[in-house]
């Protein structure tokens, strides 16, 4: 039998068959994991010949047929001659290396010829008897599949150190480094055994190849670098806790049989019981520590910022703007992960387009909703790196356009955020500051964090929905309101210029009855004006005051001649016709209504301060009705003074950028109510008493500036004066009329 052939315990067999156990168990794993990956598929063949070079090592030594040994150890080879092909395959998947298939066919082909040889002298001759055991003997076919070996070793070394050194973000360069470390050193302890093969008397270095996998098997728990790491890690804990359960067990059952036979009692059923028991509480707690040990063993330093992200889903729940949600997100991973930097795009409904919100100098490109990264984040919804991309299955453009993509944002990772069955927003993260990868916790995180934030924006994008639609309904309230107090203030003028019309109508009746008889006695005494003053012209003796006399006639003459102008005003301005307009030098028009009213402040204890420019432009304009409207102003000006005592100011200015000249008559008289002031220029409107006033100087007044293209206003404080502007454009421009000169001959 196969067992009666074994020695007894050889400790020479020892390394060898755990080295056996090691490979064979990632081997295992990486077949689980990644049944239709070619990459894992070598990399779980490469484990399973380095399994067979141990379990060969270990099990020819022990047998005690030399035949069934010689004949297993060539066995083994029949397997072994395909790790040229199979080795150099793993690389170049792993690298993407697609032009070098020719040297793949080249070892397959060198590999099969071996195979014709494994089983003769040619290859294994016989045994070497060392001090540390048995191994076997090399013949002359051996050697050089040994130099093919080592040449193949060192190609792939210097393969996986180049693409090591081109690797242009820490994911890539790590998972080289890790299986460069592992298998690299694995193969070359392996690779030695060919001197005591050859008839060196040096232990085989192979035995100890189990050491470069356990780092190798590190770095694929660490970094994932095969898609395996969670599996392993459970694998680690359920081993450990295993193993220390039955050293437990072994240990209580001890101390219960030494226990219990002292006391006469190892037959009683009450042991069994007690253990089991002790097995059941003992189970969860013991699995907790063993936990506590792996992870700290393999992800020291996570827990603080793993406690930090999941606070964040808490502090988001409080938060109501976007803007917020985003800050808070990004600034938290990117304290907690150390990342060089971190970005944001959300998905915007209305130009189909991934928006960026950066936590970073450079802000992130928009993203078209049909590109390739987000419809492949939609779909597989995970997260998403170059080593993902390149060991996808999407087309050759596409991977292109995603890769660009990142490479263009300095962008080592990107995870989706999905509410709703849909792809609302994507994390974008640069490598960690310190070199380190994402490993697969970082991932699980960032995931529940990127989901649970999607929900949050998502609520509050609603929340803002809601309260710019809030916002709209009290700007249409209000535009409704001003909407109504405009038609409010429409019906107000419409109302305004009813009574108007009404007025002017009055007054229409009031001039068609009266002009007729106004302007008969008025023809009547400028007719004898006239003629004494052609009379008094002819005396051939002068006295002392006939000139002066003479001049008094004709400024009377000329009074008389306004009055027919105010007449004829008055009877134009209630049929809404124009009067001729002529060059006017506004100073004149205030001096000779200054004239004019001499006789009625003579007397009176009244300043008159007068300050005008005398580079003041002449106005187009109708001189009668100009001096219709000063002589109105001012003798109101007169009129409100107490007790005919005060100051009155004429100032004119000409203002350039207006092109128009400014009045002002101000007063220190006792002012105008605030209740009155809106009132004043309506016709028929007055303060004074009885017989004092009609109400139609300051409405006539206003009537003729606005004629004139201008404007008219009063600015009045009780107790301290008023002061009446008016502004007449240089260029007269009539309401409704531009720059009309015409006479209208009435």
């Amino acid at each position: 039998m196969f067992f009666d052939c074994l020695r007894e315990s050889h400790t020479y067999s020892i390394t060898p068959l755990f080295g056996f156990i090691v490979f064979i168990c990632l081997a295992l794993i990486s077949l689980l994991k990644g049944r239709k990956n070619p990459t894992n598929l070598l990399f779980a063949g490469i484990c399973f010949l380095a399994a067979v070079i141990n379990i060969d090592v270990a099990l020819v030594p022990v047998i005690t047929n030399k035949t069934l040994a010689l004949r297993i150890d060539r066995l083994s080879y029949l397997f072994l001659v395909f790790i040229l092909p199979v080795y150099i395959q793993f690389v170049h998947f792993f690298l993407g290396i697609s032009r070098r298939k020719w040297l793949e066919y080249l070892a397959y082909s060198l590999s099969l010829l071996f195979l014709l040889f494994t089983q003769t002298d040619l290859f294994i001759s016989g045994f070497h008897e060392y001090s540390f055991g048995t191994i076997a003997k090399a013949g002359p076919v051996y050697h050089l599949f040994s130099l093919a070996a080592i040449a193949t070793v060192l190609y792939c070394i210097l393969t996986l150190f180049m693409g090591m050194k081109k690797a242009d973000d820490n994911q890539q360069r790590n998972r080289i480094k890790y299986i460069l470390v592992g298998m690299g050193l694995s193969t070359i302890l392996i690779s030695l055994n060919y001197l005591p093969v050859s008839g060196f008397n040096v232990y085989p270095m192979g035995n100890f190849s189990f050491i470069p996998a356990i780092v190798l098997a590190f770095g694929v728990l660490k970094y994932d670098l095969l898609d395996m790491g969670t599996a392993i890690r459970k694998g680690t804990v359920y081993f450990s806790l295993t193993a220390i359960l039955t050293i437990l067990y072994i240990f209580l059952i001890y101390l219960f049989n030494t226990l219990f036979m002292q006391t006469g009692l190892d037959n009683s059923v009450a042991p069994p019981l007690i253990l089991a028991l002790l097995i059941v509480l003992l189970f969860n707690p013991i699995k907790e520590k063993v936990q506590d040990f792996i992870d700290n063993l393999f992800f020291r330093g996570k827990y603080d910022y793993r406690k930090t992200l999941k606070e964040i889903s808490g502090k988001m729940t409080s938060l109501l703007k976007t803007d917020e949600i985003t800050s808070l997100l990004l600034h938290s991973i990117s304290e907690a992960l150390r990342v060089r930097n971190s970005g944001l795009l959300i998905y915007d409904d209305e130009k189909e387009l991934f928006q960026p919100y950066s936590h970073r100098s450079r802000p992130l490109d928009e993203i078209e909703k049909n590109h390739p990264m987000a419809a492949f984040l939609e779909k597989n919804r995970k997260p998403l790196s170059k080593s993902v991309i390149e060991e996808s299955s999407i087309s050759g453009k596409e991977r292109d356009s995603i890769i660009a993509t990142l490479d263009s944002n300095k962008t080592s990772l990107v995870i989706p955020m999905i509410s709703m069955e849909k792809l609302t927003g994507i994390i974008a993260l640069g490598e960690k500051k310190s070199g380190e990868l994402f490993v697969h916790e970082d991932l699980e995180l960032l995931t529940t964090i990127a989901n649970q934030s999607a929900i949050a924006i998502e609520n509050a994008r609603n929340y803002e929905k809601l309260e710019n639609l809030n916002t709209d309904l009290e700007r249409k309230v209000e535009e409704r309101t001003a909407d109504l107090r405009r038609a409010l203030q429409e019906k107000e003028r419409t109302q305004n210029q009813l009574i108007q019309s009404e007025s002017l109508a009055a007054i229409g009746q009031l001039v068609a009855g009266t002009a007729h008889e106004l302007n008969n006695p008025l023809s009547s005494v400028s007719s004898l004006i006239q003629t004494s003053i052609e009379s008094m012209s002819k005396w051939e003796e002068k006295g002392d005051d006939e000139d002066e006399i003479i001049d008094d006639l004709e400024f009377s003459l000329k009074e008389l001649k306004r009055t027919r102008d105010i007449v004829k005003s008055l009877l134009d301005l209630s049929r809404q016709t124009q009067t001729y307009v002529e060059p006017v030098n506004i100073n004149v028009v205030i001096e000779d209504a200054l004239r004019v009213l001499h006789n009625q402040y003579k007397h009176l204890s009244v300043e008159i301060e007068e300050d005008y420019d005398e580079t003041l432009p002449e106005i187009e304009g109708n001189f009668a009705n100009l001096g219709q409207v000063f002589i109105n102003i001012i003798k109101n000006a007169f009129q409100v003074l107490p007790e005919g005592k005060g100051k009155i100011s004429l100032i004119t200015r000409y203002k350039k950028e207006t092109d128009s000249v400014i009045i002002e008559c101000r007063d220190t008289g006792d002012g105008i109510p605030p209740e009155t002031v809106k009132d004043i220029f309506k016709p028929f409107f007055t303060t004074k008493g009885v017989g004092k006033g009609t109400g139609l100087g300051l409405y006539i007044s206003h009537e003729i500036i606005k004629r004139h293209g201008g404007d008219i206003y009063v600015k009045s404080k009780k107790g301290e004066g008023s002061t009446f502007t008016v502004m007449l454009p240089c260029r007269r421009r009539f309401r409704g009329e531009k720059n009309d000169r015409t006479i209208d001959s009435r």
